[in-house]
This record gives C-alpha cells, structure tokens and sequence, in this order.
C-alpha cells in the first residue's frame, strides 16, 4: 500500500471536496468566471447579436463561418434552433465531440457549465438562441 503525506492527502481532500461541490453548483454560479455566449467572440470578434431582451427573454443569432469559432463560455437554461446548419467542433468537461447539426433542428439545456465550439465544416453555421430568465 502506498503511504501518501500529510500535505498530498490534503491536496486529495481539497480536490475532491471542490470535485463535489462543482457537480452541485448551478450553471449559474460560474457566470462570475466565464463569459455568457453573447459576451463571448472569437478571437476578439463578436460572433452573436441580441435581437430582442426584456425581462422575460433574451433571443440572439450566433454565427460560425467556416473555421469561426466561440471562445470557452457557459449557458443558462436555453432553447437553439439551427438557422443553417454544419459542422462544429464542440469541447465541454464531457471531452470533444464533432457534432453534424442539420438546419432546421432544435434542442432545449437545462444549462451548460461550459463549453466551447469551433466550426470545421464548409458551410455557415448559424444558431437561433432563446434564453428564458
């Protein structure tokens, strides 16, 4: 059995107790450290627009030309709708996945923690997003 010091058993505690309480955060409580998706660009560009907010919705279009992408950010609650669809890469704490999103289709999150997206397809990728608050 291997013996582990004072010091790296604390390390171990530290970093599972903040293990469990991360799973328990809400979405919400990262907003401090991570943009919302309209906050957050590519590269120092802005990649979605508001077109409507008041104190019931927020609806904004984010758009991904090819090799565009969105800097690490997280999500309230949300419904997306694909305007025009492609290719993205997608990275979250799940790993990273390439997704194939057809225009037209949709999904509705509870909310991510975070995420972050890079289009590698050859096609316009573009999203409808509705945030109830």
């Amino acid at each position: 059995m291997r013996r582990m010091s004072l010091a790296n058993l604390g390390a171990f505690i530290t970093a599972k107790w903040l293990s469990c309480i991360c799973l328990l955060m809400p979405v919400w409580a990262l907003a401090e450290e991570l943009p919302d998706p309209v906050a957050a660009g590519w590269q120092g560009e802005t990649v979605c627009e508001i077109l409507r907010e008041d104190a019931e919705l927020r609806i904004f279009r984010c758009t991904f030309p090819p090799g565009v992408g969105h800097e690490r950010h997280f999500h309230p609650r949300h419904f997306g709708y694909a305007l025009s669809g492609g290719t993205m890469r997608i990275t979250s704490d799940a790993g990273t996945r390439e997704v194939t999103l057809k225009t037209g289709s949709y999904f509705f999150n509870e909310g991510i923690a975070w995420h972050e997206g890079l289009n590698i397809g050859d096609t316009t990728v573009s999203y409808l997003m509705i945030e109830p608050k």
